[in-house]
């Protein structure tokens, strides 16, 4: 789990730093709020994640995890859909959201089975 706590960490303090060279223009601001918010929440509930009490909570925790993760690439595909930022800038960024979100996927299945 030290693994996926780092990935985690390091995707959010990646996106504050694309945060940080956005536009002042309204949408953009709003979006890297909105890019922070959620990707400060993955990783800080999937460290709640390892600290579950029981399964359902791991599961839940978990669940939240991947809602906020998910989010996180909802505001990265906008902001290169809305055409602030060039795709080829942030690929590798989203390439590696989805791997930790498959991974977490695949957590989660492994549990409810």
């Amino acid at each position: 789990m030290d693994d996926l706590e780092k990935r985690l960490k390091m995707f959010m303090l990646r996106c504050v730093k694309v945060c940080r060279t956005l536009p002042k223009e309204y949408e953009a601001q709003h979006f890297a709020h909105q890019l922070i918010r959620s990707s400060s929440s993955a990783a800080a509930n999937f460290r709640a994640v390892r600290r579950g009490r029981s399964q359902k909570e791991f599961f839940a925790k978990l669940s939240v995890t991947l809602e906020e993760l998910d989010e996180s690439l909802f505001w990265l595909e906008t902001i290169v859909f809305t055409e602030i930022v060039p795709e080829r800038r942030l690929k590798e960024l989203i390439d590696e959201g989805y791997q930790v979100l498959k991974i977490l996927s695949k957590s989660r299945k492994t549990v409810s089975d």
